[in-house]
């Protein structure tokens, strides 16, 4: 009977995902994301590189922390998104692309606070943006995976026993 449950949740999992993969809101996630990752990719190759060779030694340790950060983030963003429009192309089943693998990881966060503040403002609005789309892209995963499990009715042992026993003897 469990295995029954895991069917129909993956199988409304898989509707989730397949649903989602065809939306507008796709649409523009997958472009914000993408266009993201390059714009971040030119800052640091560019104005980025040219701005961390200012920073004392102490604050360019720290820059090249949060860049990381910032990379890291913004892989995990992309590769979420290929996912989806893997799905959306029928490169990949909606069913696979609800495994567990896929799933987007706990970001690793900044421990510096207000430090932050001497790093270069490009850096600061990248890392500002990519928090806030990796944000509502955990939200768009948990809803779609984690909490379509959580939504499924959960079924009371005890009352399926007394439901069961009323079937077999009747109302006594």
């Amino acid at each position: 009977m469990s295995d029954t449950g895991a069917v129909v949740s993956l199988s409304q999992r898989a509707d989730l995902v397949r649903d989602f993969a065809r939306s507008d809101l796709f649409d523009r996630t997958f472009r914000e994301g993408m266009g993201l990752v390059e714009e971040t990719a030119a800052y640091l190759d560019g104005d980025g590189r040219r701005d961390s060779r200012i920073l004392s030694r102490e604050d360019a340790l720290l820059y090249a922390g949060e860049s990381m950060r910032l990379t890291t983030r913004l892989m995990q963003i992309a590769s979420w998104l290929l996912v989806q429009r893997a799905v959306r192309e029928g490169d990949m089943e909606a069913s696979d692309a609800c495994d567990e693998k896929y799933r987007l990881s706990a970001a690793a966060q900044s421990e510096y606070g207000d430090q932050l503040k001497v790093l270069p403002q490009g850096l600061l609005e990248l890392l500002d943006r990519s928090n806030r789309l990796y944000d509502r892209i955990s939200h768009l995963d948990r809803r779609m995976f984690v909490e379509a499990e959580a939504d499924k009715p959960q079924t009371n042992p005890v009352l399926d026993q007394m439901a069961l026993l009323r079937n077999t003897f009747g109302n006594l």
